[in-house]
């Protein structure tokens, strides 16, 4: 796995973990922000452009951040952050080494799985893979994910670099988590964060982890669609950051 990392010579590490079809670019803002105070560790998950191997599964990419983590940063972090997909490795990080972070903020996650999507995301993607190079079907995605228009150019790049199998392997991946019963002996304490405008299945993840967590807040974001909170409202990100 590759990294992106800002304010290296800070003591405070911050591990930050992108959605799917994303990078790390998806959080740079915040990691500009954050970089005077802390250490901001920007793993590329696996299958995503710019990283060294193909998707597995979510528990593989969870196995190696924490190996990077004992091996680099002492064997703990202070905050773990995730979005969509990067919030599951999250969790699932939670899971395999219940104090590998003192916070953690989990976004937009989904632990229910969808047998439905799942069967379908095969079929689908081999129907619609040939058009993500088409910059108006490129288009049409990103508007469709309400993502800030400056972040298009690296969108459109780095999906146009995702091959089929990695974007079917993490979608189905994403469709199909549920939480291990491990996560129940975390001791980090865990924010968890949803928009509003978000599908049911996203909230009732929400109340799922706060179940599995009894001592972790569950916050509704005004307004807000999936992924919005860090991707378009980094300064009021890292305010979080910065307060907990």
């Amino acid at each position: 796995m590759k990294y992106k990392e800002y304010g290296k010579g800070n003591q405070k590490a911050i591990v930050l973990l992108h959605g799917g079809g994303l990078s790390w670019w998806s959080y740079r803002e915040a990691a500009q922000i954050l970089q005077d105070d802390y250490h901001v560790i920007l793993p590329i998950l696996d299958g995503h452009a710019g990283s060294d191997r193909s998707f597995t599964t979510i528990e593989d990419n969870a196995a190696e951040i924490i190996d990077f983590i004992r091996s680099d940063l002492g064997g703990s972090v202070y905050l773990l952050g995730g979005l969509s997909l990067g919030a599951q490795v999250a969790l699932e990080m939670l899971s395999q080494q219940g104090d590998i972070c003192e916070y953690a903020i989990i976004e937009s996650a989904t632990v229910i799985p969808s047998r439905v999507t799942h069967a379908l995301i095969r079929p689908s993607i081999a129907c619609s893979y040939g058009l993500i190079k088409q910059k108006w079907f490129a288009r049409l995605q990103f508007r469709s994910l309400k993502i800030k228009n400056e972040l298009y150019d690296d969108y459109y790049r780095d999906t146009c670099s995702i091959t089929k199998e990695d974007m079917i392997a993490f979608l189905r991946a994403n469709t199909s988590y549920t939480l291990k019963e491990s996560l129940n002996n975390t001791n980090a304490d865990v924010r968890i964060y949803y928009g509003e405008k978000e599908i049911r299945g996203i909230k009732q993840s929400a109340q799922r982890i706060k179940e599995m967590i009894p001592t972790a807040s569950v916050s509704e974001l005004s307004g807000m669609v999936h992924g919005e909170f860090s991707i378009n409202h980094a300064a009021d990100y890292v305010k979080t950051i910065r307060a907990v």
